[in-house]
């Protein structure tokens, strides 16, 4: 569960001057250029801090057909655009010396930005929503796995712990690799707000204060990429894979979201309305339950998110929204005034968070704009509600398979809307693959429970 924000992230843009006196004093000698594909899978080119003006003119090249969902071999040439405001010196050695990181949009060779590029197209969303006058935060809650390495140093299905929720040392071995993880955070810049082990045995949550989408879509690459480092230093394996055991609760990615004028006061608050929640919010609400079923292919994108999403292990399954009930798809936090925020539940951390949060901002204004109520809240616990009852207070499912979540995409409008039309043919022809691979394969359940007796 995420702390109320008590001030928010912010980052420093510095000048070109600024950079290279940093690079010069610093010693640094390479410099990582880091962006996402089409699945948020991290991915970089490293250059020698030399190139440092090169960099910051946008000269540096990558082959674009060499990274899925990008470009095809006769149209390959593109440039690394880095955002500034990204530049950070890391706080480890990369081969023994020192070396600095930006985050980079992807341009095509005429300069303009790649429609295809997560970031930038996240970035466009970002701009439709501040013409409407309004600000995108989000503060996601990630949840996780550690696991023991093999003596080949692959991972295994073994928790290095039994413990529980909110458990303590010694039954929570995973803490030391969680305040190695947070003290490295902070020193990228990471205000954490709260860390503890979660539900199933060697699940852990670290929380990260809120900020604007697109710098906690940057924050959500680099927050994987520590915790998978820091805990292979430990000999341990970290996945953000949804449901990696069957049987136990999966790790979810919660994504607690608001609106803020451009003074930045939050608007989802009015406290005249019920539940002190504005109209905006109730129309965010609307937008968000209207068109999820649409949009979950990017919040819940591989075959495993749907092993997630059953009933039974927490994980919301129907969509529904309450003023506090964690039963349903969206819950209103307790904490008001500038903290007044909505929870999406539904979201896993194998999403590609560009893509995930333009989805939701989408769907979100869509119902702004369009003045779309959500139905009334649901105050009892939908797990206990059978089919009947659910279809009688028109309480609808997520859907159930990557598949589904996949024919609910290819007609939905508010998809064509999120994304560009690159991006929405890319995410089509990479799950169609993905799905058409799933359903060939002849798993080890199928062998055990038919083999020996058909």
């Amino acid at each position: 569960m995420a702390v109320a924000p008590t001030m928010k992230n912010e980052r420093k843009t510095y000048s070109d001057q600024e950079i290279q006196e940093i690079v010069r004093s610093e010693g640094i000698r390479l410099i990582q250029l880091q962006f996402v594909d089409i699945h948020g899978i991290p991915k970089q080119m490293t250059v020698h801090a030399d190139m440092i003006s090169k960099v910051l003119n946008n000269e540096i090249m990558l082959d674009g057909s060499s990274i899925e969902g990008f470009r095809s071999i006769e149209t390959s040439d593109m440039f690394f655009f880095p955002d500034k405001r990204t530049f950070q010196i890391l706080p480890w050695l990369c081969g023994g010396v020192k070396t600095v990181r930006f985050m980079c949009d992807i341009h095509n060779c005429d300069g303009t930005p790649f429609e295809g590029c997560p970031r930038n197209n996240l970035k466009r969303v970002i701009a439709q929503a501040e013409k409407l006058g309004f600000i995108y935060n989000v503060g996601p809650e990630l949840e996780f796995f550690l696991f023991k390495k093999d003596s080949n140093g692959m991972p295994l299905l073994e928790t290095q712990d039994k413990a529980g929720y909110y458990e303590l040392a010694p039954d929570d071995l995973g803490e030391e690799v969680r305040v190695k993880v947070v003290e490295t955070l902070e020193n990228l810049g990471f205000n954490i707000e709260a860390s503890h082990h979660e539900v199933a045995p060697g699940q852990h949550e670290i929380d990260f204060m809120y900020s604007d989408a697109l710098i906690t879509a940057d924050n959500v690459i680099n927050f994987k990429s520590v915790v998978r480092r820091i805990a292979s230093d430990y000999g341990l394996h970290a996945t953000f894979m949804p449901k990696p055991i069957a049987g136990i609760n999966g790790s979810g990615m919660h994504c607690n979201q608001s609106l803020s004028n451009i003074d930045g006061k939050n608007v989802f608050l009015d406290e005249k309305q019920n539940y002190q929640l504005s109209q905006n919010c109730m129309y965010y609400i609307g937008g968000l339950l209207k068109y999820i079923r649409e949009i979950c292919i990017v919040t819940n994108p591989t075959v495993n998110s749907y092993k997630r999403l059953v009933p039974g292990y927490e994980a919301p399954v129907y969509i529904a929204w309450s003023p506090s009930n964690r039963s349903a798809l969206i819950r209103i936090p307790a904490k008001r005034g500038n903290s007044t925020r909505i929870e999406l539940r539904s979201p896993d951390p194998s999403c590609n968070p560009y893509l995930a949060f333009a989805a939701m901002l989408t769907a979100g204004l869509e119902g702004v704009e369009n003045k779309i109520l959500p139905p009334e809240p649901t105050m009892l616990n939908i797990y206990h509600l059978d089919q009947e009852e659910r279809r009688q207070r028109d309480i609808d499912s997520l859907p159930g398979s990557l598949n589904e979540a996949l024919q609910e995409f290819k007609n939905s409008s508010i998809a064509k809307k999120a994304f560009t039309e690159h991006i929405f043919e890319q995410i089509i022809i990479a799950k169609e693959k993905e799905w058409d691979s799933y359903r060939m394969t002849v798993s080890p359940w199928e062998i055990e429970k038919y083999a020996s007796r058909i």
